[in-house]
């Protein structure tokens, strides 16, 4: 298995380079994660906003490097949240391959995308001015680096393709039930994966859900009314609610992944630093 690369148009292409060389137009189709699927007109200050974001983020994240960081946990706002108290929309994975640009070294984030419009999804590898560069709702990253032990046991495996497939299911469900079920959201892929890359032995989603409650993950519980779960089911191929639980979703409460969620969990468990809050620096 092989990630595609997707990208909408590089306006500059010494900035490209510069983020991994991250520009290769690969694939036409569009997707998304954590921001709205309809047509849109970005404008060239919005792309040079998100551009310049993924250029200060980079530099910011080799300072990370050049004090050991090799792996973080890495987050943008792809849309506005906030009336559910979220900060970050979409997570993926961040790791530093040295190897990269005639081995100058390089930052790849492994993740995964809906396909607009579908309730399926793909994983893709790619560079920071992609990852940012879709149209941003606030022009801030949230990153998390994991402990240096579990970092120096995974980095490798991070550039495992079939590997990191193991667990993906196609099957998307923006607020998919973390605990059973037949879907998988972007947020979700990440933590089933880390489970994978940490402990061997879960290398199936049932196995991976129970390292997760083992090491006392916690959910997002979203309050969302029935009429609302309505509209949204109808309107919205990416959008389910029958992997719920019956009682819970009766009362309005849905569980599933959040970045939010995630950040808590990392704390909570151990598993990494404190999340930092990146934004474009002055001279950046």
């Amino acid at each position: 298995m092989s990630f595609p690369n997707f990208s909408r148009a590089c306006l500059r292409h010494a900035l490209c380079a510069m983020l991994a060389g991250a520009c290769l137009a690969l694939d036409t189709g569009a997707a998304a994660a954590g921001q709205f699927c309809e047509p849109r007109k970005r404008s060239l200050e919005s792309i040079r906003r998100d551009l310049s974001l993924a250029a200060s983020v980079a530099q910011q994240l080799d300072e990370l490097a050049r004090r050991g960081t090799q792996v973080l946990l890495i987050a943008r706002s792809g849309q506005d949240l906030s009336d559910y108290g979220l900060r970050y929309s979409h997570l993926g994975i961040a790791y530093r391959d040295e190897a990269a640009l005639d081995g100058r070294g390089a930052w790849r984030v492994v993740h995964k995308l809906n396909q607009c419009g579908t309730d399926r999804s793909m994983l893709y590898r790619q560079g920071l001015a992609e990852f940012f560069g879709d149209g941003l709702h606030a022009h801030e990253a949230g990153v998390v680096a994991l402990k240096p032990a579990i970092a120096a046991r995974i980095v490798y495996r991070l550039k495992d393709d079939r590997l990191l497939g193991t667990l993906h299911e196609p099957r998307y469900n923006m607020l998919a039930y973390p605990w059973s079920g037949p879907y998988q959201q972007s947020n979700q892929w990440v933590i089933e994966t880390l489970a994978l890359l940490v402990e061997p032995g879960a290398s199936n989603r049932e196995a991976a859900r129970r390292w997760l409650l083992g090491h006392n993950y916690r959910p997002t519980t979203l309050r969302i009314p029935a009429l609302t779960r309505l509209g949204a089911r109808l309107s919205a191929a990416h959008i389910s609610f029958d992997d719920h639980p019956f009682e819970r979703r009766m009362a309005g409460q849905i569980d599933t992944v959040t970045v939010d969620s995630v950040f808590a969990w990392f704390d909570r468990a151990g598993l990494g630093e404190a999340p930092l809050h990146l934004r474009r620096r002055p001279d950046g």
